[in-house]
């Protein structure tokens, strides 16, 4: 007999975990819909037509791919087992689990584009699973948040985005957190300007791990990739330019003839200007010209935040993609959008201790049951409390008193009505405070407005 065990890379949620998590989910659903965005859910898997050549060379690598059903590898040859993964991978599988929410989206908006309202404002709370090593704050299955505005080029969007992060944050209690924001126009033009034209895709993935792996080992990889030792040089003032009192100055100067890179530089600042207007105060906004986030659909706008002080990875992230639509045959769709990572926002609650105590309660009130008698009252009495909004549940079986309260205690249940002969009938009921061992008699009527 095989002994049970996770996948690497997965976990279970018990229900301790799910009532945090649940805090989590409907804090930012409310703001979700608080701003316009509507609900949206897309299948587990799609065809891995539509997933792959969406995230660079190294995501397509990372998503997990389903053997086809049946005998599928009924057909294939000698020469086909021999032809590498990637022929291989192509002929016994046509299917995958989705990498992100954006390109289930995106395929979407395309199949949907001529019954759907532009512009076309999108929230989705699902799993989404990647290949991945796992290690702290990394697993292969988890939840994503995200929220997208498709059908309009407005920079509005970007200053919402902003504001939409400065709104859920707080709520859960993430304080002290950094909104990282760069423009993919920008490091085009940075890759012009070192000579490396067509080159920046690949630039922004070496840049991307800058926070991870210090800048040594980027210039390596950057020199793997065969970037020249002059473009590399004339690189060195990226890893200079972030922060300051204007952030954009140097780079404009350094930029100066490069009008793809000074479109970048105009956006930022005009989503600066919104951001501003809109009233956001102390906004906690920083320009880092080596954020590139590696996902190879990115072309505008992108973003990035971190929580200071804990030593976990990004907790959210997103950015504008122009042409995202276009890979399904429907150029021309721009779109903007933000994700929120629901499982390292969970580690980082923990770690900080900000979970409000009572999220720990489901059940606020345990009705004894001590023999039939009083079984048949509990169950005359139980639906007026849940009819009065109070999560309920009766012991179902009739034991002793203690055993009944080292339930209600190891649940956290803070009250407790007892029911005996005497509640019976006088209609005098008990409730026992379980935090303080006070009891106090009443109707139910006057025991529910106690408890509320």
């Amino acid at each position: 007999m095989s002994k049970p065990s996770l996948a690497r890379g997965t976990r279970d949620f018990g229900p301790e975990q799910m009532v945090k998590r649940t805090f989590i989910f409907d804090t930012i659903r409310r703001s979700f819909q608080r701003y316009g965005f509507q609900p949206l859910e897309t299948p587990a898997f799609e065809n891995l037509s539509v997933l792959m050549g969406k995230y660079g060379d190294e995501g397509d690598q990372l998503l997990f791919k389903l053997l086809n059903s049946g005998d599928f590898s009924g057909k294939l040859t000698d020469a086909d087992w021999h032809a590498g993964y990637k022929p291989l991978t192509s002929k016994i599988s046509e299917k995958g689990l989705r990498y992100d929410l954006t390109v289930p989206f995106a395929r979407y908006v395309v199949m949907n584009r001529g019954t759907l309202v532009m512009p076309f404002k999108r929230y989705q709370i699902q799993p989404v699973w990647r290949a991945d090593r796992p290690q702290k704050g990394r697993y292969r299955e988890f939840y994503q948040c995200d929220a997208d505005v498709v059908g309009t080029e407005s920079l509005l969007c970007e200053a919402e985005i902003v504001l939409l992060l400065h709104d859920i944050l707080p709520q859960l209690g993430i304080e002290d957190f950094t909104v990282k924001i760069n423009n993919r126009k920008i490091l085009t033009g940075i890759a012009d300007m070192i000579g490396a034209h067509g080159q920046e895709g690949t630039l922004c993935v070496a840049i991307d791990k800058l926070d991870k792996i210090g800048k040594g080992k980027v210039i390596d990889e950057l020199r793997e990739r065969n970037f020249s030792e002059e473009s590399i040089a004339l690189l060195d003032p990226v890893f200079s330019l972030t922060g300051g009192e204007n952030p954009f100055a140097d780079l404009r100067t350094w930029l100066a003839t490069s009008e793809i890179g000074l479109k970048g530089i105009d956006e930022l600042e005009q989503v600066w200007q919104m951001v501003d207007a809109l009233g956001l105060k102390n906004a906690r906004i920083q320009f880092d010209v080596t954020l590139a986030r590696g996902l190879s659909y990115y072309t505008g706008a992108i973003f990035e935040v971190k929580a200071n002080n804990v030593q976990i990875g990004s907790i959210c992230g997103g950015g504008r993609y122009d042409n995202l639509t276009g890979t399904f045959g429907v150029p021309g769709i721009s779109g903007v959008g933000i994700s929120f990572g629901v499982d390292r926002i969970y580690d980082v609650m923990e770690e900080l201790n900000l979970f409000p105590e009572n999220q720990t309660i489901s059940t606020k009130v345990m009705i004894s049951n001590f023999d039939q008698q009083a079984f048949q009252y509990g169950l005359s009495i139980l639906p007026k409390l849940r009819e009065a909004g109070i999560n309920t549940e009766m012991y179902p079986d009739s034991v002793k008193l203690k055993k009944q309260l080292d339930y209600a205690d190891r649940k956290n249940i803070p009250f407790v009505i007892l029911i005996g002969s005497d509640e019976i009938s006088t209609g005098q009921l008990t409730l026992k405070n379980m935090k303080t061992g006070e009891q106090q008699k009443g109707t139910v009527e006057e025991l529910i407005a106690v408890v509320q």
